[in-house]
């Protein structure tokens, strides 16, 4: 469920002061899937929302179609290795990969601030027709509203897409089994540390940025090699942590992560040590994971690591039967640990 702007319910879950603040500035974590869970889903829950996937797979007329929506209020509009209009496109792509589907079409709502500037904007507009271009996908049709000055925050962005399923597999939590091998496509916690980087004026001895990308090729890549591949996500917010305890919980299995071999860039480590943050909790927009069968890991591997945006792919970890919906992390001192699920979000506006 993507990000909003604050709004107010009448929520029949005991919710503590705090829990208001996180959930005004659009969640994560615990509080987010709480309120997911025991709110909007008995409301609005059906059996496809049930596969808790990153978008709906669709059957029309002897097609499997995957169709995904997303909103984006990052704070600031520009960060280093991207924009607001990267993110729009990256992120919607992305979802769609991340259901095995080819995408194909975008549409883009804008909700606009009165005053932003027609250079912002038309800068916003070039990276997004750039990212559109570089994965493939068209737009098809949009909205434009703008709202009173103070209240909008510059732009927010709405994309929605649409790809299409051309295999017979059924990518989905619902399908890891017991013995499956995790692979991670790259280093994790880039995103995170460069937008608050940004945000908050910090210094570091290089520039990080962030690890927004389209997922596409390395994905389809995967399937074309005729892998199977039984899940695939993307670790955007909550990170890596977040996402694997959620299919943990779908699957209804348990993850077991060993952290030597979880890759963090050296300044990003260092990042999270001065600033008190878990790189395993920091949201990531070029970054998947994908569940193969333990015998396809070399195979996998090899097929990943041939595409610049997934060259760094490893294997960092496994699935086992139980105890269900838990993830351990394993040291490199062979102590475990339990992941759980933020209380609220280590960066809220990231995406």
């Amino acid at each position: 469920m993507p990000e909003s702007r604050p709004f107010m319910v009448s929520c029949p879950v005991p919710v503590s002061s705090r829990e208001h603040v996180q959930l005004a500035h659009g969640g994560g974590g615990k509080l987010m899937h709480d309120l997911l869970e025991q709110m909007v889903l008995p409301v609005i829950g059906n059996p496809i929302l049930e596969t808790r996937h990153d978008g709906a797979m669709l059957g029309f007329k002897g097609t499997r179609v995957a169709f995904t929506t997303d909103s984006y209020v990052v704070r600031p509009l520009f960060f280093p290795g991207g924009d607001i209009g990267t993110l729009a496109v990256n992120g919607t792509v992305n979802d769609l990969a991340m259901c095995g589907a080819r995408p194909l079409y975008l549409s883009a709502a804008l909700i606009l601030e009165e005053g932003l500037p027609l250079e912002t904007l038309a800068r916003i507009l070039d990276s997004m027709r750039h990212s559109a271009d570089a994965a493939g996908v068209q737009f098809v049709t949009g909205d434009t509203k703008v709202v009173d000055k103070g209240k909008g925050d510059g732009i927010f962005v709405n994309t929605a897409g649409i790809g299409v399923v051309e295999h017979a597999l059924t990518i989905s939590p619902g399908s890891v089994r017991t013995g499956d091998a995790i692979l991670l496509s790259g280093d994790i916690g880039r995103h995170g540390i460069a937008i608050m980087a940004v945000r908050e004026g910090l210094q570091f001895e290089t520039t990080i940025k962030s690890d927004c990308a389209p997922v596409v090729q390395p994905v389809h890549a995967l399937l074309d090699a005729g892998l199977e591949v039984h899940c695939l996500r993307d670790l955007t917010r909550g990170g890596l942590a977040t996402a694997l305890i959620e299919i943990a919980e779908a699957a209804r299995l348990s993850i077991t992560l060993h952290e030597r071999a979880i890759p963090v860039e050296e300044d990003v480590n260092g990042a999270c040590e001065i600033l008190g943050f878990d790189p395993l909790y920091l949201a990531n927009e070029g970054r998947f994971v994908a569940f193969v069968p333990r015998g396809q890991v070399p195979a996998a591997l090899d097929t990943l690591r041939r595409h610049a945006v997934s060259s760094g792919a490893v294997l960092v970890g496994e699935v086992g039967a139980s105890p269900a919906g838990m993830v351990t992390l394993r040291s490199g001192i062979g102590t475990t640990r339990i992941m759980d699920m933020l209380t609220g979000e280590q960066l809220p506006r990231i995406c």
